[in-house]
């Protein structure tokens, strides 16, 4: 079995925790602080995006491969990576900055949260569906 689409999505989505660690380790670097945040406020917010995306984005991936794997529609895993792709774009480019407003870690959130919940949910149904027609 081919997980195509699930690595059209993981690749770009692992580099954006890449870039995310990159970003802590650079500021780290240049504050001086080799552990904790040194009371930086740049460097906590980095510190937590990067952890917010280390949190997020594997069970993302394992759940676009999963409903891959069920069968889910080509079009569905799309708009779904799409979403979660997007979504932690925007929130990983509110962390990378120091920024007072939370528009963008807002959307990047709901549409994180939306591909989440809309991902295990269909990979739950399409589970529920084979082990009670007997596929499973």
């Amino acid at each position: 079995m081919s997980l195509v689409i699930t690595a059209l999505y993981a690749g770009p989505l692992t580099l954006i925790i890449l870039w995310m660690a990159f970003g802590v380790v650079a500021l780290r670097r240049s504050e001086q602080v080799s552990l904790g945040d040194g009371g930086k406020e740049l460097l906590l917010c980095r510190i937590r995006g990067h952890a917010n995306a280390v949190e997020t984005i594997p069970i993302g991936i394992v759940l676009l491969g999963l409903a891959e794997g069920l069968g889910t529609p080509g079009w569905i895993l799309h708009i779904l990576g799409l979403l979660l792709l997007i979504g932690r774009a925007l929130h990983a480019v509110h962390f990378r900055q120091l920024r007072k407003g939370i528009t963008l870690r807002f959307w990047g959130m709901l549409m994180t949260v939306l591909a989440l919940a809309l991902l295990s949910l269909g990979v739950f149904v399409q589970a529920l569906m084979g082990l009670v027609s007997g596929s499973a």
